[in-house]
């Protein structure tokens, strides 16, 4: 028996790899799929089945690619409704694999269809599960994301979740390794821990969840303190039970190399232009409009938050990213890229074309400028509950997933002397891309965000909880 897990951490997400005898599964494959199909061939394997866990949200599945790909059975658990050939499995239902089993537990509440697989080896011994967003390492997923109006409510699916938590989950053994579909970072959940596995044990004496002592308890400690989910969240869902154009067409459409003239014509046909770069390279130079969000933090995550789905996107990348930046946005359902610019911004510069920049400061400089300057603005842009537990006085929360409205920079003017932060600054110069691409261009970012501010206490007066901006 092998078992491999393979994260990929710009979406927090775990795929698995489960083989014996030659015979191997996939569960909640990513979209691009060579990773899975290059370790079977690896492993003169041959898979036979995908299982996922439920309609995923938060990226796009690799079910159907890897299906065509290998002729394996795509299986749900009990429930579920596919626009696309599929395996409805029965709870309980057992499945063999070689020499050992995966076994189907029902566990409806972050989604009606969520179920977990029991993995049982040789000799039928419980060893692992498999638990996609039903339970994580320190949390268990959000019962918000699959309510139906009042027919099904949040508390509906906490009451679920809590049933299926009771009786199928720790029931099990304390040395059954739990396995989730997702890590720190993940919007699925409100806190998930920093590892990317676990026990039965261990989860029963240190998750929040399962120490409630009632069901009301539980739908309580389960339903506070949610941040609203990602807006792509519902689209990817849907991508997922009703199916997508294969990744090998969508590379086909979007890797077009666009001379600087066509590039032109793209924005004059409205397309968003998109710089995957680096923050510190963007900032240092890029195409006046463009939105920088880097390849080197969570991407996928903001790609889907703040880009449209709909609208064309052109490309400016790093030499050679063009397909990694296409791939990390079709993870998440953005499938509209058309092109990217060849050469990158090199070859927008030495054509003389003209070209926008952000500056950046420090912190101490932000804290000489503060008793001076009556029109600096503070504008923090991380989440509500970030700001809420420590901020900057006076600094206003403009949180990064709502500057997509135009109604959130309501209050800023190009008069004002904008100093813009988050957590450590990746998200800080994706909001100053944004923020100057609505015509507001008086702006500073601030290096190290309040990481650095914070390593200044004696400079800068910081407070709690107040109202943000919007």
């Amino acid at each position: 028996m092998f078992i491999k897990q393979l994260y990929t951490g710009c979406i927090s997400e775990a795929a698995y790899y489960i083989e014996s005898n030659g015979a191997a599964a996939i569960i909640d494959p990513i979209r691009d799929i060579d990773a899975y199909l290059a370790l079977a061939k690896e492993r003169n394997a041959q898979i036979q089945y995908i299982f996922e866990t439920h309609f995923h949200a938060d990226f796009v599945s690799g079910h159907l690619d890897l299906a065509a790909a290998t002729g394996a059975t795509i299986v749900y658990g009990p429930s579920t409704v596919t626009k696309y050939p599929v395996h409805v499995a029965k709870d309980l239902e057992i499945f063999k694999l070689g020499n050992i089993s995966i076994q189907v537990l029902h566990t409806p509440g972050h989604t009606l269809e969520s179920s977990c697989y029991l993995l049982k080896d040789e000799e039928g011994n419980n060893k692992a599960i498999f638990t996609g967003d039903t339970l994580f390492v320190g949390d268990v997923g959000r019962p918000d994301l699959a309510q139906k109006s009042n027919e099904i409510t949040m508390n509906d699916l906490a009451g679920m979740l809590y049933d299926s938590l009771q009786e199928k989950i720790i029931p099990l053994a304390d040395d059954v390794v739990v396995y989730p579909a997702h890590g720190a970072g993940s919007s699925c959940g409100k806190n998930l821990g920093a590892d990317s596995f676990s026990t039965i044990g261990v989860q029963k004496a240190s998750n929040y969840a399962l120490q409630a002592e009632s069901k009301e308890a539980f739908i309580k400690a389960v339903t506070e303190g949610l941040n609203a989910p990602p807006a792509y969240f519902p689209i990817n869902a849907s991508i997922n039970k009703e199916g997508y154009t294969s990744l090998d067409s969508i590379l086909a459409n979007s890797m077009q190399p666009l001379l600087i003239n066509d590039f032109k014509e793209k924005i004059a046909d409205n397309a968003i232009i998109l710089d995957t770069r680096h923050p510190d390279q963007f900032m240092q130079g890029f195409v006046p409009g463009a939105i920088n969000i880097g390849l080197n933090g969570r991407f996928a995550e903001w790609a889907g938050t703040l880009l449209p789905f709909t609208q064309p996107i052109i490309l400016i990348t790093e030499i050679g990213a063009e397909k990694e930046s296409i791939i990390r946005l079709s993870r998440v359902g953005i499938d509209n890229v058309v092109g990217y610019l060849s050469g990158g911004f090199e070859a927008w510069q030495t054509a003389g074309e003209s070209i926008d920049m952000i500056i950046d400061v420090e912190a101490d400089e932000l804290a000489m400028d503060i008793p001076f300057d009556e029109n600096l603005v503070i504008v923090d842009v991380r989440r509500e509950t970030e700001y809420a537990n420590d901020h900057v006085k006076e600094a206003i929360n403009i949180p990064l997933d709502q500057l997509t409205d135009p109604g959130s920079m309501v209050n800023l003017d190009d008069h004002h002397n904008i100093y813009i932060h988050c957590a450590s600054g990746y998200r800080s110069v994706i909001a100053a891309s944004m923020i100057k691409r609505q015509g507001i261009h008086n702006i500073r970012n601030v290096v190290g965000g309040i990481e650095a501010i914070k390593g200044l206490p004696e400079k800068f007066e910081f407070e709690k909880e107040t109202a943000a901006l919007n």
